[in-house]
């Protein structure tokens, strides 16, 4: 029985083994890939979240200025054509 067990232990450290090189070939091609597509986009111009984010909001706060200063300039006119 003892060469048995011996057999699949040494099964069983190959398997074991092989599970650790293929985690490890995978984070590495995780890491690869990310920096690969990281590359791509920053030859592309594209903007980050936080930048499309920030010129949104001032985008809204123009708007938002737009309308009041179009609110005054009515009542302004509404007074003179009296």
């Amino acid at each position: 029985m003892q060469p048995g067990n011996k057999i699949f232990d040494d099964l069983s450290k190959l398997m074991t083994n092989a599970m650790g090189v293929a985690q490890g070939a995978r984070a590495e091609a995780e890491t690869a890939m990310k920096s690969l597509m990281d590359r791509w986009l920053a030859d592309r111009d594209f903007v980050s979240r936080e930048e499309f984010d920030a010129v949104r909001a001032m985008a809204q706060k123009a708007r938002e200025e737009n309308e009041a200063l179009k609110a005054r300039i009515e009542a302004l006119e509404a007074k003179t054509s009296l």
